[in-house]
C-alpha cells in the first residue's frame, strides 16, 4: 500500500516565509497577515526546521533572505498560487457566484465607473460579495499574476502582460482648460495639431494614463510642466487655476467638472483615448465566471456612456 507523505510545512507557514521575504521585516510581515508577530516569527522558524535550512538572515540591521531561502520562496509562491486555483476551481464547479470575488481597478477608472458598475453586479449576483483594491496597473497586474485577484479593471493600452481579457468599452480622452485658456476659444473638436506648444499638465509616474498622454507630447510638439498630480482631481484643480492644459478621460469629466471649472473640448476623430477591460490570469479557473461578470460590466458601461436611464432602477408600475 502506498502511503501519502504529509507536507513538511502547511500553507499557512509558506504564506509566512512569502510575507516576509516581500517586506523584508517580521513585524511588517505580520500586519500583512493580520496575526501576532510572535505567532508569525515561531511559525517561520519552525517551518526554517522541518525543511531544514535557513531561509532568513536576522540581525539588528534587518531581515535577509539566504540564497537557499530565495529558491524557498519562489517555489511557495507557486504552491500557494496552486492551492487558490485549487479553491477557484472548486468554487467554479459548485456556484462562482457565491462567495467573494476579489477584483481591482486603477485610480483613474475607479470612482467613476465603480458607482455604475457596484449597483449593477449586485442586481445581477445578489449572492456576490466584490471586494475591490484601488491600485496602479503594474501592482494589479502582479496580484492578478500571484493569485491575489481574481479579475481587475485596466487599460489596454497599458502593460497587462500575458493576461487574458474582456472587453468592457471605450474611454475618449478630451481636453480641458480654464475657459480662459486660448485653447479653449473654439467650440469645436479640437485637433491635436493644437496641443502643439502648450503646456501639458501630467499625472505622477506610474500611471498608465500618464504615459499616454505623455506619448501624445512628443507626437505633437505639447510641452510638459514640472508639475506631477497625484490624481485626476488636482489635475483638474491645476488646470482650472489656468497653469496649464490637460486631457481627461470621457469618464471622470462628470464627477470632475461638476461645478464646471474647466472648458472641455472633444478631439477630432480618430482621437485618443483607451480600452478598458476586465482581465484575469491565463488559465484562470473562474474565466467563465469573470467572462459573465464582465458582460454585466460591459453593459453598465455603455448606459452610462449614453446618459440613458437604468430600467432596472426604475419602479415597477
Amino acid at each position: 500500500m502506498t502511503v501519502a507523505l504529509v507536507p513538511p510545512v502547511s500553507l499557512r507557514q509558506l504564506q509566512y516565509l512569502v510575507a516576509v521575504a516581500d517586506t523584508r521585516s517580521f513585524h511588517r510581515a505580520a500586519d500583512a497577515c493580520h496575526v501576532a508577530q510572535p505567532s508569525l516569527s515561531a511559525q517561520v522558524a519552525l517551518a526554517e526546521e522541518l525543511l531544514g535550512l535557513q531561509v532568513f538572515e536576522r540581525d539588528r540591521r534587518g531581515v535577509r533572505i539566504t540564497s537557499a531561502g530565495e529558491a524557498l520562496v519562489r517555489q511557495a509562491r507557486q504552491v500557494l498560487l496552486a492551492a487558490s486555483d485549487l479553491r477557484d476551481l472548486a468554487l467554479q464547479y459548485s456556484d462562482p457566484f457565491r462567495g467573494t470575488l476579489r477584483l481591482g481597478v486603477i485610480p483613474t477608472v475607479g470612482p467613476y465607473l465603480l458607482p455604475e458598475l457596484t449597483p449593477a453586479l449586485a442586481r445581477t449576483f445578489p449572492d456576490l460579495t466584490l471586494q475591490w483594491t484601488e491600485e496602479r496597473t503594474s501592482a494589479l497586474v502582479r496580484q492578478l499574476n500571484d493569485g491575489a485577484l481574481d479579475g481587475a479593471i485596466l487599460a489596454l493600452e497599458a502593460d497587462i502582460g500575458q493576461c487574458e481579457y474582456a472587453l468592457l468599452g471605450r474611454d475618449p480622452f478630451v481636453l480641458a482648460a480654464s475657459p480662459a485658456h486660448p485653447l479653449m476659444k473654439s467650440r469645436k473638436p479640437a485637433a491635436l495639431q493644437e496641443l502643439n506648444g502648450a503646456s501639458l499638465l501630467l499625472l505622477d509616474e506610474g500611471h498608465c494614463f500618464r504615459d499616454q498622454v505623455a506619448g501624445l507630447c512628443t507626437q505633437t510638439g505639447a510641452k510638459t510642466t514640472s508639475f506631477r498630480a497625484t490624481s485626476l482631481s488636482t489635475l483638474v484643480q491645476m488646470a482650472s487655476a489656468g497653469t496649464g492644459v490637460t486631457l481627461l478621460p470621457s469618464l471622470a469629466v462628470p464627477v470632475e467638472n461638476r461645478r464646471s471649472q474647466l472648458r472641455v473640448r472633444a478631439f477630432t476623430p480618430p482621437g485618443p483615448g483607451r480600452t478598458l477591460v476586465l482581465a484575469w490570469r491565463q488559465e484562470a479557473a473562474l474565466r467563465p465566471a469573470l467572462s459573465r461578470v464582465a458582460d454585466t460590466m460591459r453593459t453598465a458601461f455603455a448606459r452610462g456612456r449614453s446618459g440613458k436611464p437604468d430600467e432596472s432602477r426604475a419602479p415597477s408600475r
